[in-house]
């Protein structure tokens, strides 16, 4: 275990110690952890003011900093007076006790998993490790090793002083909790009832599946060395039709009927203001899908040319409302079918956007950077990639992203599964796998579909506080998909005003039969236009003058 590459990368910012090739928690917070196992009448752990002590305590006796300021008053404010007595009383006699069981079984989960790891897939690094800036890479965990991490988030026992040096996010709940004190709401409550649910959930019934973390980097293969992404060049030269494209005026991203992709409106810092104040799109999810804030504990801050894309992820809870208005309205089933890696068929791809570009969006180099981040985030890896090339180099020579002869070959996924199936399709170039954007590997006796549902679920990314144009956005997000080859769109434009002929536009485009470098070549010389004051029109009525005799004119920002 000692020589581990992996153990030793995530060892850091794990409170586990290591002696004779195992992992051990230290005796103060075995001890501690056993008295919490048996019930409040062994740890005396009956409220939320004890059991801020008993996790001060745990911290102290691993040597780590302490607690958020007002951490201790927001566990006993929620269990001590937000929620009933009884309520109250099932978690101090039930739910804490069976935490408690489960961190004391981390370190031999932790030591199976990392045994398992090294025969996922031949040659593929799948353990727990820190999946570092421009390193791609993935993970695999058990949804019962995610169970205990997120079980020493709830008791604050991850090491935090040196998260900062490595551009981690917080992981801890200390923060969560501070912020239900320091400035109470009902929103804030219920993204910590949505974790109590999660909690709940699974100390009745463990579950059996698997998630998988992926960091994913555009490839260097096909764009100058200087640079880290394609240039307006290859845009405007792609010949690739424009994809399909639904307009939905009502609905959510996370209730898609179809196999597409979800699209996470992230922080470049994953999970966002999830474990603090924040609750908008990407916060409402992680409540809803706790299982998404495992990857905080080792995926740090997003480059421009990077993604995160998680498999599996299971949903726990329903809810009502957005940002304030955010509640917690009870359990969520979530029935989607598992693969044969025992992930649960939902893809979800965290893609940050520029925040607050106001006038910036519409220069050259914001739009590529939005652009060459959102096609980081679709590259479809699941499908067989047969007779498609994505990429053209500076002379227009194709790079073969599929080997043609292989349309009957094994399992191609997104990423890994668990006991020995492929992550990625094509390896690009073995000599350079930190740029290799899709890998080759094939396992005999597992075939995957070729379903035709792998679209994209998305909507207004990056339009919210972070201050983007709307009919931008949308643009730049169809062109993205539809460079890598996805069917469709599914758009939610959850009744944004600007975005009311979205779906004419997009189907006079569709009709005319533009490509994807006519559509960019038509938003750069509009871009250019609102940069230099020459139009203030929005994009779509600038695009279909038509449009701007029925709908007022969008004034600059």
């Amino acid at each position: 275990m000692e020589n581990r590459e992996d153990l030793n990368s995530i060892l850091p910012y794990l409170p586990l110690v290591i002696r004779s090739s195992s992992l051990y928690w230290p005796p103060r917070v075995v001890e501690a952890l056993k008295a919490m196992s048996e019930g409040p009448s062994h740890s005396r752990v009956d409220s939320g003011e004890v059991l801020s002590q008993a996790i001060s305590d745990m911290r102290r006796s691993l040597s780590f900093s302490t607690l958020e300021p007002s951490a201790s008053h927001g566990y006993a404010l929620l269990f001590d007076e937000l929620i009933d007595e009884k309520e109250s009383k099932r978690w101090f006699d039930e739910i804490i006790p069976a935490l408690a069981r489960l961190l004391l079984q981390f370190p031999s989960l932790l030591e199976v998993h990392f045994q398992n790891a090294d025969n996922i897939v031949s040659g593929i690094k799948t353990g727990l490790r820190l999946l570092d800036s421009q390193q791609p890479g993935i993970v695999f965990l058990s949804q019962e090793l995610i169970g205990a991490l997120l079980a020493c988030s709830f008791f604050c026992l991850f090491p935090d002083d040196n998260r900062g040096a490595k551009n981690l996010p917080v992981i801890n709940f200390d923060h969560l909790f501070a912020s239900l004190y320091e400035s109470y709401s009902q929103s804030q409550e219920s993204k910590i009832r949505c974790i109590m649910h999660y909690f709940e959930r699974f100390c009745s019934c463990v579950p059996i599946g698997t998630v998988s973390f992926e960091r994913k980097i555009l490839p260097a293969e096909y764009h100058n060395s200087s640079t880290a992404a394609p240039d307006t060049d290859f845009w405007s030269k792609s010949d690739v039709s424009l994809c399909a494209f639904k307009v939905h005026s009502f609905g959510l991203i996370e209730d898609q009927p179809d196999n597409a992709l979800e699209v996470d409106f992230a922080n470049k810092y994953l999970g966002g203001g999830s474990l603090s104040r924040g609750c908008v799109q990407e916060e409402i999810r992680f409540m809803i899908n706790p299982e998404l804030i495992a990857g905080m504990l080792f995926l740090p801050r997003m480059d421009d040319n990077e993604a995160i894309e998680i498999v599996g992820a299971e949903r726990f809870s329903c809810y009502t409302g957005y940002a304030s208005s955010f509640r917690f309205a009870g359990e969520y089933i979530d029935k989607k079918a598992m693969d044969p890696f025992k992930r649960r068929r939902t893809r979800i791809v965290a893609i940050d956007a520029l925040c607050a570009p106001k006038m910036r969006h519409f220069k050259d180099i914001c739009l590529l950077r939005e652009i060459n981040k959102a096609l980081c985030g679709f590259l479809n890896c699941s499908k067989s990639w047969q007779h498609q090339n994505i990429f053209r180099d500076e002379g227009d020579k194709e790079i073969q992203l599929a080997r043609n002869d292989r349309d009957s070959g094994p399992l191609r996924t997104e990423t890994t599964a668990l006991h020995g199936t492929p992550v990625n399709d094509v390896e690009i170039n073995r000599e350079k796998p930190a740029n290799n954007l899709i890998r080759d590997f094939y396992v005999e006796g597992v075939h995957c579909e070729d379903n035709e549902d792998d679209g994209v679920a998305t909507g207004n990314w990056g339009c919210g506080v972070f201050g983007g144009d709307p009919e931008l956005k949308a643009t730049i997000q169809w062109l993205a998909a539809s460079q890598t080859r996805r069917p469709f769109i599914s758009y939610y434009t959850f009744g944004v005003e600007a975005l009311q002929n979205l779906d004419q536009v997009t189907k006079w485009i569709i009709s005319h039969k533009w490509t994807v470098g006519d559509l960019w070549i038509m938003m750069l010389e509009y871009s250019a236009q609102r940069l230099y004051k020459q139009t203030n029109l929005g994009f779509f009525s600038w695009l279909l003058p038509s449009l701007a005799t029925t709908n007022k004119a969008v004034q600059p920002p």
